[in-house]
């Protein structure tokens, strides 16, 4: 299959932190649909790729990924013989999770097809949420970085450090996969910013609400945002259309 587009879904059991997420991303909210469960974030210029959905007030706060495609149906056979389970379908939607157990949609691609400039924010940094990164246990590392290439046919990239490989797909799209291996826990999706201010850009998160988790220097931070859902904010250009 090819995928056309990428959204990165915020996952949450209340509104709480949606006005959190417009002040990091500097983006507006859309009107609501899905019974008031869903909305997007809306760049100031360029095309979604963020969404938010109020899940159940008994469930955790994460994050899952949405791969838009052209042919639903026949995405998800794929996916199914590359050993995803369906866990829900209905007329331009498959839920699916993967091997490891990562939860993701294929849905029906709507034109998309600009990536949302970084926003260039009062104290000099430019961010934009431009990752995905899939955490995966140990054991299950190898067989998921399989799964992913295949379904996806994007580029494995090795990293500088150990434990972390990435996927890159076409330069149209406005996010990558980092593959993440972790000692324990269960397989999950968090979102990474690119900042060329780290310093700065945490310093900002923090007063909007967030907190800082760990600082790896010249490199991340992780930060919970005020449901307690980590995210990252890392050392690398952000990529613009230009």
């Amino acid at each position: 299959m090819r995928v056309l587009w990428v959204t990165g879904f915020l996952d949450s059991p209340s509104r709480e932190a949606e006005p959190f997420w417009l002040a990091v991303t500097g983006t507006t909210l859309s009107g609501r649909r899905g019974g008031g469960a869903f909305a997007t974030l809306l760049p100031a210029d360029g095309d979604a790729c963020l969404r938010v959905q109020v899940i159940g007030a008994s469930e955790k706060p994460k994050a899952h990924v949405d791969l838009h495609v052209a042919d639903v149906p026949a995405a998800a056979g794929e996916a199914r013989a590359l050993g995803a389970a369906e866990v829900f379908a209905e007329e331009g939607l498959v839920v699916l999770r993967s091997p490891a157990g990562v939860l993701f949609c294929l849905v029906a691609w709507g034109g998309q097809s600009e990536r949302p400039e970084p926003v260039r924010w009062p104290g000099g940094q430019a961010s934009v949420v431009d990752q995905l990164s899939l955490d995966i246990p140990a054991r299950d590392y190898d067989a998921e970085m399989a799964f992913w290439a295949e379904l996806t046919g994007w580029e494995r990239r090795a990293s500088d450090l150990p434990g972390f490989a990435f996927l890159q797909g076409d330069a149209s799209l406005p996010m990558r996969f980092l593959l993440q291996r972790i000692g324990s826990g269960a397989a999950g999706v968090h979102l990474d910013l690119a900042c060329d201010g780290v310093d700065a850009e945490v310093e900002r998160h923090v007063g909007l609400g967030a907190s800082v988790v760990r600082r790896v220097p010249g490199d991340w931070t992780t930060l919970r945002d005020p449901l307690g859902r980590e995210y990252c904010v890392t050392g690398r250009a952000p990529r613009g259309r230009g």
